[in-house]
């Protein structure tokens, strides 16, 4: 049995091949620039030939692609959009227009001249991974499901904030479900509001060949904490704190037996390491507030769990992420999760826990084969398993 697992950041995509015949270390992998780089790389080519641009496609990641935009604007060069590609940059259309960009129709982009260049946007481009790996022999023609990872402020309503509304998301779900794989769907039971990962869902569904096959989508932060619950070190641990510093968001979840006790997300960008040191632990012994984050321009702050934990054990704090050198020297000592051998690909075995528990039917082989891999069985807080 196979699954394509591919966990996509800013920086880069993430890439897994599981395959239940091979131990996890020997699975297939690769690490990537992301689909919102490959877009600012494409965008600054076009802004040194003086080449106008137009974007179509659907909602996908910004920040980067985001950035090349503006620029290419104010070089004088005209950046078109349709309405699903602008969303790319912000769910309020009237903005992104206020950004420089040219809102088009579909029609209207079909009569554009010939010499605009058309990019199209997407996070997940399967033929484009499909043919990576058939440049090495590996064939993606017999895949029992595919595993997707996003981050998604969520589309909050006019005049309400999106840190507060993709917060109040998360406040939802660990409240419904309180697990790490309940930031993970089938395809057909994505929210609403949470439109870029629906996004993704309609890009696997432009594939014929993808649309009988499963399709899991998480939040990126989530599936790299589950991931590196893997660890054996972390495995050990009846409760631990583990902090997911990428490079846009850090998001750190207190877990123990009951499942999340306390979780915040904040902008890395904001944080030097006294601020990340402060957080958790104040996340740790119970008196970190919402708006101790919120009113810092993050995204919150909640406690599930009046137990304080303690970050004096080995391993109590456990840190992954591209950011995570931010906690190099730290006093606190944080422990770097490398789970079955590979701390960027600890996205992907989250989602690959994360598609065993969404998934029934792939339950028992991807759980032995995570069990046997990681070589102490389920934590007590992992409750997935």
């Amino acid at each position: 049995m196979k699954i394509l697992t591919i966990d996509i950041g800013t920086g880069t995509q993430d890439i897994y091949l599981y395959d239940s015949r091979l131990d996890l270390e020997n699975g297939f992998k690769l690490v990537v620039p992301s689909p919102t780089m490959i877009i600012h790389c494409k965008l600054k080519e076009a802004a040194r030939r003086g080449q106008d641009v137009l974007l179509h496609g659907v909602m996908m990641g910004g920040g980067p692609s985001g950035w090349a935009a503006e620029e290419h604007i104010k070089a004088g060069l005209a950046v078109y959009a349709t309405p699903p590609a602008a969303r790319s940059f912000n769910d309020d259309l009237e903005k992104v227009a206020e950004m420089g960009v040219r809102l088009v129709s579909e029609d209207e982009a079909l009569r554009l001249p010939d010499e605009v260049l058309r990019l199209e946007l997407r996070d997940f481009d399967f033929a484009a991974i499909e043919a990576a790996f058939a440049h090495f022999g590996v064939a993606l023609d017999d895949l029992s499901a595919v595993a997707v990872a996003v981050f998604d402020h969520g589309d909050a309503p006019p005049q309400v904030s999106d840190r507060q509304f993709r917060f109040d998301y998360l406040d939802e779900r660990i409240r419904s479900q309180n697990r790490l794989s309940a930031f993970a769907y089938r395809a057909q039971d994505i929210p609403p509001i949470m439109t870029r990962l629906r996004a993704v869902a309609q890009s696997a569904q432009q594939d014929a060949r993808l649309r009988d096959i499963p399709l899991v989508v998480m939040d990126t932060a989530p599936a790299a904490v589950l991931g590196a619950t893997f660890d054996p070190q972390v495995r050990q641990r009846e409760r631990v704190m583990i902090a997911n510093v990428g490079n846009f968001h850090t998001l750190a979840f207190r877990l123990g037996p009951t499942g999340i006790e306390g979780v915040f997300e904040h902008h890395t960008g904001l944080l030097e390491r006294p601020q990340l040191e402060a957080l958790l632990i104040a996340l740790a012994d119970g008196s970190l507030t919402h708006a101790d984050v919120f009113n810092h321009h993050g995204h919150g702050a909640l406690i599930y769990h009046d137990q304080p934990l303690s970050l004096e054990g080995e391993a109590s704090l456990v840190v992954t992420g591209p950011r995570r050198s931010l906690m190099h020297g730290s006093p606190l000592r944080p422990y770097y999760a490398v789970p079955f051998g590979d701390m960027m690909i600890a996205g992907c075995f989250g989602l690959l826990a994360a598609a065993a528990d969404v998934l029934p039917e792939l339950h028992e082989p991807v759980r032995r084969s995570l069990d046997r891999s990681g070589g102490s069985g389920a934590a007590p807080w992992d409750l997935s398993a």
